[in-house]
């Protein structure tokens, strides 16, 4: 497949997303930016919403993945169940009955003023990196497959910077003026093409192994010892059972219950009741759909190893899709579902960015005037823009060959850390705390976190893994209580 075939594509998808931006914007009121005016459908939330939690480091990092770590990822996917019902059943509830608009505004409440910005920032922090290594993720895919061939004013290749820029710009092309309304329906659109793409890899490379029907993928799966899920043998590893399944739990209470990006979507919903509607159901799409990359994983990693492809981990997909003669159709389909999986994850995470610095860090629901509300959110938006263009740039500098998704949950482990403290410690105690020390608390959590998962590695040989949230959670509720005041 040609470059120039390949910007066709994506000109052609971004177009749709533009039309469907124009037929959704009316007003651009921050009614209709922040909340949808509260008219979102249910099933289209809950539908949209899993191609914002697959994301682009789904689509690659976990296929790719498979060959190092099995199917124990799966272990982290059983562990959100639990962790999506937490959701529904604890903070949707509260979300609702004090209607947040950033859900950090309970923190305000809670405990005060220092506390409420410390945990915005916090979330801003997580979502800024979080965001980034998404995008960075589809960005060198892309700069791979299409920018790198590219002449640029007389010079071979697109430089990356100009291919981050471009593509941040079209995202705020189409999310500037009505913002999560617009993004209710574009992420629909995303997760369709991510779902009928992981459909069409799946039956491309099942038939380039000559595996003619559902059962012989099934054998394949399960006579492989690749399709291992389950990890009990070491208790220091970082991909022991326990470790993966209680670090699900809690990742998804973090980064969904206590993500401005995801429950902003939720809270579009018109009533409670259709928001844990929208939940459960995402939540059985979601583990199947899981699982689906695995087995896709799996397949391709055979695939590989079968016809001498060197390709591995991040680069394992897109180089057997593209680069592989399987044909013009899983090309395409490929490209779509990658392209569709980034930005359904991107474009909330800009507008909820967006979102959480005006009205927590500016507090512009505070002004009487929606024209100066409105003129100050355009601008918070175009310069959210701008860092996420800068952090994504840094990205290419230092990220090394790791698999993404798992540099992502382990920073995410000591950035949503502090969050789940905060959280836990205002819903499960009737403390209050000296608010003015919660900055302190927040920000030296991390740094002890690390201090004992580097210890622990190096004296014991213990990994944490994915459970350095829970840790960080742990740390955090540990100096709330020692700056704890007195009960109501």
């Amino acid at each position: 497949m040609q470059p120039i075939h390949i910007l066709l594509l994506i000109g052609s998808y971004f177009g749709l997303l533009l039309l469907i931006s124009f037929l959704t914007n009316k007003d651009g009121s921050n009614s209709d930016f922040f909340k949808a005016g509260k008219k979102s459908p249910w099933y289209l939330v809950a539908f949209g919403m899993i191609g914002a939690s697959l994301s682009g480091v789904t689509f690659i990092s976990v296929p790719g993945a498979v060959a190092a770590n099995s199917f124990g990822y799966f272990q982290v996917v059983l562990g959100y169940t639990i962790g999506y019902a937490v959701i529904s059943l604890v903070l949707l509830p509260l979300y609702y009955k004090l209607n947040l608009t950033s859900i950090y505004t309970y923190l305000e409440g809670r405990f005060g003023n220092a506390s409420y910005k410390t945990g915005a920032s916090f979330f801003l922090l997580s979502r800024i990196v979080g965001a980034s290594f998404r995008l960075y993720l589809v960005a060198i895919v892309l700069q791979d497959l299409v920018f790198d061939r590219l002449p640029f004013f007389g010079q071979p290749g697109v430089p990356f910077w100009v291919t981050v820029t471009v593509t941040i710009l079209l995202i705020w092309l189409y999310t500037y003026k009505s913002g999560i309304k617009t993004i209710v329906w574009t992420d629909t659109l995303q997760t369709l093409f991510m779902l009928i793409a992981l459909g069409v890899g799946i039956y491309y490379v099942a038939d380039g192994l000559e595996l003619s029907s559902f059962s012989d993928v099934w054998d394949t799966l399960a006579d492989s010892d690749l399709s291992q899920i389950f990890f009990f043998d070491d208790f220091k590893s970082g991909n022991y059972f326990f470790k993966q399944f209680f670090s699900g739990i809690f990742i998804a209470i973090v980064m969904t219950g206590l993500d401005q990006d995801m429950m902003q979507k939720n809270l579009t919903c018109r009533n409670l009741k259709d928001a844990q509607k929208n939940v459960f159901w995402f939540t059985i799409v979601l583990t199947i759909v899981n699982f689906i990359f695995l087995a896709l994983g799996l397949l391709l990693t055979v695939y590989a190893e079968r016809y001498g492809i060197e390709a591995s981990k991040d680069k394992l997909f897109s180089t057997i899709a593209v680069d592989s003669g399987m044909g013009i159709g899983l090309a395409v389909f490929f490209l779509l579902g990658l392209i569709a999986a980034a930005y359904s994850s991107a474009d909330s995470a800009l507008t909820s960015l967006t979102t959480s610095f005006s009205i927590d860090i500016l507090d512009i629901e505070k002004k009487k005037n929606e024209a100066a509300q409105v003129k100050t959110r355009k601008k918070v938006h175009i310069a959210m823009s701008g860092v996420l263009i800068l952090v994504i740039v840094f990205f290419n500098y230092v990220i090394g060959d790791a698999s993404v998704i798992t540099k992502l949950f382990t920073f995410a482990g000591y950035t949503y850390g502090p969050l789940l403290g905060l959280y836990a410690f205002g819903l499960f105690s009737k403390w209050n705390v000296k608010d003015k020390w919660v900055p302190l608390v927040a920000i030296m959590t991390p740094f002890l976190g690390f201090a004992i998962s580097y210890g622990a590695s190096a004296l014991f040989d213990f990994e944490f893994g994915f459970f350095i949230l829970i840790l960080n959670g742990l740390l955090t509720y540990l100096g709330l209580v020692l700056i704890r005041t007195q009960k109501d």
